[in-house]
């Protein structure tokens, strides 16, 4: 095991019980250099291992690699160079109390005035609000026409403030929250891309990566989750029969579905990040199948880990029921799991998606 992935896994217990930032492992990533933008396969393969082991560090690296994403095709010199020295931790603003998980129709404010852009918003979720460096950042138009623009947010702009803390059921140390924008003002160079273009940036540059991230946490809670059954199985008895648990048919039956849905939606990712490596006709479909997916078919899979490893998965000892928590996010999280049936639809429909 690498040694950022050992601080990872050494973390990933506390980080769940007190619901607190993974400081350690987010430091052991950027001393590993691996805070620098990323290639999607990288990244894929990334928040994958550090999902086996912590679900919310994988998260807050998602959202970091995303926002990495934007500001690497988008941003500054500057902020590029930076971004590569592992200088930042970033994470998307996007969701709004507004909108809810409809992220790509931001109700946000951005004016421009003479001193620079004001920003007005209620943002309902960020990941890493309390933590990140920079945000990236969507509101309507300032001045242009279209449904969004994007901005380079830094979190020390006055007037960008989280509302509070995070104690959810699952992912427990992302720390995502709530926050606001009272009048932040930033400066006109901060837009990223054109004004009134945020929709083609949060299709062309989010969407494939996140989508292919989410996936790919999902899978590494899976991978995670598979392996600690198969370890529980094998190593609990009965003693009066002389036997594991893993002796019964029904038990064996139970981990072959888990380990056929974990390399079936791993081999789904893999192949959506090649479609995207080669620009293939159905590209945008993969994009959209494999968060429906993987996001099934985790909940499923942690379904079944439960059920292996009997009342032992109640104890957090066993490692699964914090996975099983982990799980639940990932049909929820924008685009949702429903929404995306419903894109997926249209498409195989020939209808037009967004």
């Amino acid at each position: 095991m690498s040694d950022y992935l050992e601080i990872v896994a050494a973390n990933a217990v506390d980080v769940d019980k007190n619901g607190r930032f993974p400081t350690e492992s987010i430091d052991a990533l950027r001393s590993a250099g691996l805070l620098a933008p990323q290639s999607p396969r990288d990244a894929a393969r990334i928040v994958e291992s550090l999902a086996q082991h912590c679900g919310s560090t994988a998260m807050i690296t998602c959202m970091h690699y995303a926002a990495s994403a934007v500001v690497q095709a988008l941003g500054s010199d500057t902020q590029k160079s930076e971004l590569a020295a592992g200088k930042h931790l970033g994470t998307l603003a996007f969701s709004e109390a507004g909108s809810r998980s409809h992220f790509w129709a931001p109700v946000s404010k951005a004016t421009i005035q003479d001193d620079g852009v004001h920003l007005f918003a209620r943002k309902s979720w960020v990941t890493s609000a309390n933590h990140a460096t920079f945000f990236v950042w969507s509101s309507t138009p300032a001045a242009a026409e279209g449904a969004s623009s994007i901005w380079y947010v830094p979190a020390k702009t006055p007037g960008v403030a989280s509302t509070g803390g995070f104690d959810g059921l699952g992912l427990r140390g992302n720390d995502s929250t709530p926050m606001v924008a009272e009048d932040a003002v930033i400066e006109k160079s901060a837009l990223l891309g054109e004004d009134g273009g945020g929709l083609s940036v949060m299709l062309e540059v989010v969407l494939p990566l996140f989508n292919v991230m989410t996936a790919s946490v999902a899978v590494g809670l899976m991978e995670g989750a598979t392996q600690a059954a198969c370890k529980h199985v094998s190593g609990t008895k009965y003693e009066h029969l002389d036997s594991t648990l893993a002796d019964l048919p029904t038990i064996r039956a139970y981990l072959a579905r888990m380990r056929i849905a974990t390399d079936q939606a791993r081999c789904l990712v893999q192949d959506t990040i090649t479609a995207m490596e080669t620009g293939r006709e159905d590209v945008m479909l993969r994009v959209l199948e494999c968060k429906a997916a993987a996001g099934e078919s985790a909940t499923s899979v942690l379904d079944l880990a439960m059920r292996v490893c009997g009342g032992a998965a109640f104890r957090r000892e066993v490692g699964v029921e914090r996975r099983f928590r982990d799980a639940r996010a990932g049909t929820v999280m924008a685009p949702t799991t429903d929404q995306l049936y419903d894109f997926i639809g249209k498409a195989i429909c020939g209808m037009e998606v967004f």
